[in-house]
């Protein structure tokens, strides 16, 4: 994404005899590979070459109309071969283009980058593909959150066994555990937003910020130079630029983007970590398609693959913020070039990673299975336990004794803590309490005292109530995008 002439350039080798990152050749969308490619990144320094020459035009500079013609009619005719020889022999990138621009534009030749520094391009350029990225990002992970509050209204009162530590807790619901996972990623979506809608265009600001050459061109004229940064600022789609600016924009809007993203990769890490779990406990799948294979040595095996991917491409994502931190506390006073390599591929990777990730996480949210037997039972395995406060209370209102019903229920919950821990058996405290006598007063009430819907608390009514009130006013702005169906690459 950088330029400046850092000597990076070079054309990609192409076939299966040379390194291609995975992120592009394997597992992010087409859309979002395009938005960070170098025909999308030189065509847009061609526009704003040719935005900057339209405003120069307009505010009184000789440049003719047939140079802005000749100029609009060349945007895509961009010889890449050209551009790498030219930046062989200069070692700058952003030259190598202009030359190669004016070789396809010869009376515009002259007035093509007129008064701008590298950075004019490269970093305008840097800053509209990141708002394009992230309008690519921000409806795939409304659809996310969507697909999510589906499966959460749809599982709002499916009892399950809560974990805390990964140690068996209280009951909550299905519905309520996914509303956890949807809580982080609705914080994620305002964090993208924000992040996206405070972006501002670096403008037209000179080699070192303070428009000099700009000055210059209009013979001292301040008011046509702010016109100028103004109107180029507007062509380019953005409501505002920096006022101050070094050679560069301010590399902490790197750090900025990066940290959402980073954050956005720590959701997704602990959703499909909790998806994973919970396939190993056989409770709840993703996706399955029926010629897929699990182990090449074990067929029997559904290996929770889409999840492990997200897991393993969340931490990448979450590392590469390391890279803006490091860059923006070393760019020596206006700048330094130190930053140019690192951006190439932290920025673009970033949101090739997080764009992969949500691919995945929209996959795996349409398909999710669950199986209410097997929750069923692992509930029947521990309720017991969780249900003997509320035995103990039933039996003193039948007129028992709370210490020697507690003596009573101790005893049986080791002796049925034994069976389950040194024989392997099931949990049948129930049975035990069932054969003494002591407890007949309350045996008629047992069923109801071991219904789990009675452990659940307000889990249902909270789901409601998250949805309503705060998940679907939040997706509201993406509805017409809901439909779509996450493509996963291989």
């Amino acid at each position: 994404m950088a330029a400046g002439g850092d000597g990076g350039g070079r054309e990609a080798a192409c076939g299966h005899d040379s390194y291609r990152s995975p992120l592009a050749s394997r597992y992010a969308s087409p859309e979002m590979c395009f938005v960070f490619s170098d025909r999308y990144k030189f065509r847009t320094w061609r526009q704003l070459w040719l935005w900057l020459a339209e405003a120069e035009q307009t505010l009184g500079l000789p440049i003719t109309h047939e140079q802005i013609q000749e100029m609009k009619s060349n945007l895509d005719n961009i010889d890449f071969k050209m551009a790498a020889e030219e930046e062989k022999q200069l070692r700058h990138d952003v030259m190598a283009h202009v030359h190669t621009f004016a070789h396809c534009c010869p009376k515009a030749a002259g007035i093509i980058h007129l008064g701008a520094t590298s950075c004019y391009v490269g970093d305008n350029t840097d800053l509209i593909i990141l708002r394009n990225a992230f309008d690519l990002l921000l409806p795939k992970l409304a659809r996310v959150i969507s697909r999510l509050a589906d499966f959460a209204k749809e599982r709002a009162d499916l009892p399950t066994l809560g974990f805390t530590h990964f140690q068996p807790a209280q009951l909550t619901t299905v519905g309520k555990r996914c509303c956890l996972w949807i809580q982080d990623l609705c914080m994620d979506l305002q964090n993208l937003k924000r992040v996206r809608d405070d972006l501002r265009f670096r403008g037209v600001k000179g080699t070192t910020g303070t428009q000099a050459s700009f000055l210059q061109l209009f013979e001292g004229d301040d008011q046509k130079v702010e016109q100028l940064d103004k109107m180029v600022t507007e062509k380019a789609g953005f409501k505002r630029a920096f006022i101050i600016t070094g050679q560069t924009y301010t590399r902490k809007i790197d750090i900025e983007v990066l940290s959402v993203l980073a954050g956005l990769g720590a959701s997704v890490h602990k959703i499909c970590t909790d998806i994973r779990l919970l396939a190993s406990l056989k409770e709840l799948e993703e996706p399955f398609e029926k010629q897929q294979i699990g182990s090449s040595a074990m067929p029997y095996k559904r290996n929770p693959m889409r999840s492990e991917r997200c897991c393993s491409l969340a931490r990448h994502l979450m590392t590469l913020v390391m890279d803006p931190l490091q860059t923006a506390s070393v760019q020596w006073f206006e700048r330094t070039l130190d930053d140019s390599a690192n951006r190439r591929m932290c920025l673009a990777e970033a949101f090739l990673t997080a764009d992969t990730i949500l691919n995945t996480l929209q996959n795996i949210s349409e398909g999710l299975v669950v199986y209410p037997r097997v929750i069923e039972r692992r509930i029947r395995q521990e309720l017991p336990f969780m249900a003997t406060e509320n035995i103990i209370m039933a039996m003193v209102k039948a007129g028992g004794n709370r210490q020697d019903c507690h003596e009573k229920i101790r005893v049986l919950s080791h002796q049925a803590a034994a069976v389950v821990k040194q024989e392997g058996g099931d949990n049948d405290l129930i049975e035990r309490i069932q054969a003494d006598a002591y407890f007949s007063p309350i045996h008629s009430q047992l069923d109801h005292l071991l219904d789990p819907s009675s452990f659940t608390g307000r889990a249902s009514q909270q789901v409601q109530r998250f949805l309503e009130e705060e998940v679907h006013p939040l997706l509201r702005p993406y509805e017409s995008v809901m439909k779509v169906k996450a493509e996963l690459c291989l």
